[in-house]
């Protein structure tokens, strides 16, 4: 195989930015993810790729739930800041103002949506787990574009 053909092939695959969010016990933990995808209308499944070794994987299998909190493309700076961990502080993480969800998840305040998920299957595989969530809450707080990871930012996570 061509391994740069591979990359580059790999790196066409579309990808927003979201963070996820994760309350497991004392773990509070929160990561920029790209690998996101809706699974099923009926009941409504979202997929996350969360990296294998980071703080964020074990606070939702502590917690057995997740939020991803959608950015709008003038985000790119909220985005910036998870990819390093963050610490929660009274009511901010990583010095975002949030409020806590039905699951327990810290959900940003100034996004335009979330949605709030408990975990239904855990495939390990690779250095990422793809975790699948049912979504048991979600808001819509304002119209938004949202953040594309290459056209908004001109980074790219992928090949």
């Amino acid at each position: 195989m061509d391994l740069e053909a591979k990359k580059n092939a790999l790196r066409m695959i579309s990808y927003g930015a979201y963070i996820a969010t994760a309350r497991g016990g004392d773990d509070t933990a929160a990561a920029t993810v790209t690998w996101v995808t809706q699974m099923s209308f009926e009941p409504p499944l979202v997929a996350v790729g969360v990296k294998l070794d980071s703080q964020l994987y074990r606070a939702i299998l502590r917690g057995n739930t997740f939020a991803l909190n959608m950015l709008a493309n003038d985000q790119s700076e909220i985005a910036a800041r998870f990819f390093k961990a963050a610490q929660l502080e009274g009511e901010t993480l990583g010095g975002y103002a949030v409020e806590f969800g039905v699951t327990g998840a810290p959900l940003l305040v100034d996004v335009p949506a979330y949605l709030e998920c408990k975990v239904t299957d855990v495939v390990e595989r690779g250095d990422h787990v793809l975790f699948l969530g049912e979504v048991v809450d979600a808001a819509h707080r304002r119209e938004a574009t949202p953040l594309d990871l290459y056209r908004d930012t001109k980074w790219n996570y992928g090949g």
